[in-house]
């Protein structure tokens, strides 16, 4: 059964040029939703048809446009003509025999927010953002099953569970994998853990980075990975030549799990650092020994607190770049990188431009990067294309 929406006059003509995230504020009548998973077709005041969709609670949505066609029915044939046309918009990775993870399903870019699939060496990982999409897990599930030759597949519910069952180990079918899976991206080994909570050990996003960094900027030089994670970016610069590489990280996992990633790819975690501490007491430390590194990466959380620090990416951003400006070596690079939805690319530079001025310092942007090409994003929506990642070189 469809439930009939309205849209305020003010938001109608934003959904009938496609854009896909359905607003709590647009909505005219949304006490009529009750139950996620539910399909609602949104019409305009007048009555007229606007779209059809699904009832899911996710941040400021409550739910997704998914067809702007009146007859489609959301229905399996629906599932499986939008996976199937996202596998073969993947080809060119499923034949690339040095990149074995990747992004084969990427929520309204693809033609279903509220949903990502990952592929990682023979399995799949299901993001499940809402109660809603989760409703559609069996379609869903069958469609990945009947057209891809995957040995299990996997689910992250990233969503309030309480109440409705108990959390297993995220396995949903197939055969278990052996944990850590290895997989490769452009020829460098990943350990991925699908069974260890949200963090399965990468950002598949910020593969061109990495490679860039390996292939152009490592060589002989000293690198800072700041907010390290499991040290994808300090690899990279190690097996591009670099003469040191140090992370720094706050989760106690991230030591053995960076160490994993170097010894993975034969290299010892011994002639590299590792230091679980708060980068921000890092930097005052770095300051203090008179530190200075060819190359910082700067990779944060949107948002993030530790006992001292609450840092959001939108805010504190110009703050953290100073941070990096002090112990950067003039002719350094800084590679600057957010993945906060809420501000555009143009606002980032303006935060690169203001730290600079408040550091008398000057700098050339080298080259820019958003998602790569996995990720595909909807033209109509472009909080979905949140990753921007900017090159800098210090001159003084």
């Amino acid at each position: 059964m469809e439930i009939t929406v309205k849209i305020n006059s003010k938001e109608g003509k934003k959904y009938k040029s496609g854009y896909p995230l359905i607003l709590k504020s647009a909505l005219m009548n949304p006490e009529v939703l009750e139950e996620e998973g539910s399909i609602i077709k949104l019409v305009d005041e007048k009555g007229q048809f606007i779209g059809k969709g699904y009832f899911g609670i996710q941040n400021k949505g409550y739910g997704w446009l998914l067809t702007k066609n009146e007859k489609e029915t959301i229905d399996q044939d629906f599932f499986n003509q939008k996976i199937m046309a996202a596998i073969n918009r993947r080809k060119p990775f499923f034949e690339n025999t040095d990149t074995t993870a990747f992004r084969l399903f990427n929520g309204e870019g693809d033609g279903i927010g509220g949903l990502t699939i990952d592929y990682f060496e023979g399995y799949c990982l299901i993001n499940w953002y809402s109660k809603g999409i989760f409703k559609f897990k069996d379609y869903i599930i069958h469609s990945i099953t009947s057209m891809l030759p995957v040995k299990g597949i996997y689910e992250k519910k990233r969503f309030d569970t309480a109440g409705m069952y108990i959390e297993d180990d995220d396995f949903v079918t197939g055969e278990r994998a052996q944990f850590p899976l290895i997989v490769k991206e452009n020829g460098v080994k990943f350990a991925i853990y699908l069974n260890e909570g949200a963090m399965v050990g990468v950002f598949l996003d910020q593969r061109d980075v990495r490679m860039q960094i390996r292939d152009k900027y490592a060589k002989g030089k000293t690198v800072l990975n700041t907010f390290s994670y499991t040290g994808a970016f300090s690899v990279f610069a190690a097996l591009g030549g670099a003469k040191q590489t140090t992370s720094v990280d706050l989760a106690n996992r991230s030591l053995q799990k960076t160490q994993e990633q170097f010894e993975v790819n034969g290299l010892d975690p011994e002639k590299q650092e590792i230091l679980v501490m708060d980068v921000f007491k890092y930097f005052k430390y770095a300051v203090r020994k008179q530190l200075l590194f060819d190359l910082v990466i700067l990779d944060p959380p949107s948002f993030a607190r530790s006992k001292k620090h609450t840092f959001s990416a939108a805010k504190d951003y110009t703050n953290l770049l100073k941070e990096a400006i002090a112990i950067t070596e003039k002719g350094g690079v800084i590679v600057a990188s957010t993945n906060a939805s809420n501000f555009g690319m143009d606002k980032f530079k303006g935060f690169i431009d203001q730290a600079f001025i408040e550091m008398k310092g000057k700098y050339q942007l080298l080259e820019e990067f958003s998602l790569p090409q996995d990720f595909k994003v909807a033209k109509e929506f472009k909080e979905g294309n949140y990753l921007k990642v900017v090159f800098i070189r210090k001159i003084h």
